[in-house]
């Protein structure tokens, strides 16, 4: 067997590996985006937890494959990076979507999100989601007036006996 052969099953056998583990996947046209531009989308994919990386088009297909994601062979026509999101779904796609938005260069071909193929839109649509960060903030915020509420209402018998007896201590 020849050394690139076995090269190129290393890489997809890597390929797999992230893919698998991956909760959200976004695959790009990167045409016309500048190296500086690149390296800063890297260093924030990098910070929110996330990979970015340029692979072979059929090394990404036989990966997609051999993990029995179905998607079209017309997706990967051109060049085609990819946005990996380990921990976080909305990440990839919010990171992607806001460079798209400043730098009008990059589209999103398709992506996957836990294992199933989507288009585009639906990768736009997850962007437009809040945060898990926010999500959560809003869910305590909601709980907690919540409690607050019952607080009040449950003191208010109360309440409104002391303020008659002060009433009648009064006269």
């Amino acid at each position: 067997m020849s050394a690139n052969l076995e090269a190129k099953k290393q890489l997809v056998e890597e390929i797999k590996e992230k893919f698998s583990k991956a909760k959200t996947i976004a695959f790009v046209d990167y045409r016309g985006i500048t190296v500086a531009e690149d390296t800063a989308l890297r260093k924030k994919f990098r910070e929110n937890g996330c990979d970015y990386k340029v692979y072979k088009n059929r090394l990404m297909l036989k990966a997609l494959s051999d993990l029995g994601i179905e998607c079209s062979e017309n997706y990967f026509e051109g060049t085609t990076a990819v946005a990996i999101g380990y921990h976080d779904e909305v990440a990839p796609a919010k990171i992607i979507c806001d460079f798209i938005k400043d730098s009008k260069k990059m589209a999103i071909k398709f992506g996957i999100l836990n294992g199933v193929s989507v288009d585009a839109h639906n990768i736009e649509a997850l962007a437009k989601l809040p945060s898990k960060e926010e999500l959560i903030a809003k869910l305590l915020g909601t709980l907690n007036n919540t409690a607050a509420s019952l607080c009040r209402v449950l003191s208010a018998p109360t309440r409104g006996l002391v303020v008659a007896l002060n009433a009648v201590a009064t006269k």
